[in-house]
């Protein structure tokens, strides 16, 4: 009897396969109807390497965020990237049956260690990007009340349920959103117009 052939050991390919599972999952199922033995079992693989890879099914939620976070941040042109944001969260109002990803993220954050990525790597990574946007003197401050913005409006919307802002219009939400981000990131270097 003739034995497979062994998969060759590819940590990075493994990490990879992992984070596309949790991905897909916790979007279909949310945090807590996902389990780290599906995601292991999607991504074909032993969910001893979840561990070995991710510490915990916070830390690998934490870094799912991040993994798709960073495809977020790159896209282009920046000055987009604030209606990108929430446009996300509005978005994940439609995942049918599924976790809003804030409260994923609160549930995760009481994890030392994901807390840590999300604070430092994701808050501080949007944080930079944002700021990036204006050239007033405190562009952190203000690039941070914008990302405390964005994510209030997602977990009075959709995690509290509370109306009028559940239930309005995604498209009236971002334009007067956008107003009010234009004031906060406003560039005072631009050429005034004749």
């Amino acid at each position: 009897m003739t034995q497979a052939p062994r998969r060759k050991r590819d940590s990075a390919a493994t990490k990879d396969a992992l984070l596309q599972a949790a991905s897909a999952l916790f979007a279909e199922r949310g945090f807590n109807a996902t389990t780290v033995r599906d995601v292991a079992a999607r991504a074909g693989v032993n969910q001893a390497l979840l561990f070995r890879y991710f510490g915990s099914k916070q830390e690998l939620f934490a870094a799912v965020l991040s993994h798709n976070s960073a495809r977020l941040l790159e896209a282009q042109p920046p000055e987009e990237l604030p209606l990108r944001i929430l446009g996300n969260l509005l978005s994940a109002d439609q995942l049918s049956g599924a976790e809003h990803p804030i409260a994923a993220m609160l549930r995760s954050y009481s994890d030392e260690r994901a807390a840590h990525v999300l604070r430092e790597e994701l808050g501080a990574r949007y944080t930079a990007r944002l700021a990036e946007l204006t050239d007033a003197p405190d562009a952190e401050l203000r690039a941070d009340l914008v990302l405390a913005w964005l994510f209030g409006i997602g977990m009075v919307r959709s995690v509290l349920g509370k109306s009028p802002l559940a239930d309005a219009d995604p498209d009236a939400v971002a334009r007067h959103v956008a107003r009010g981000i234009s004031v906060l990131l406003e560039r005072t270097d631009l050429p005034d117009e004749k």
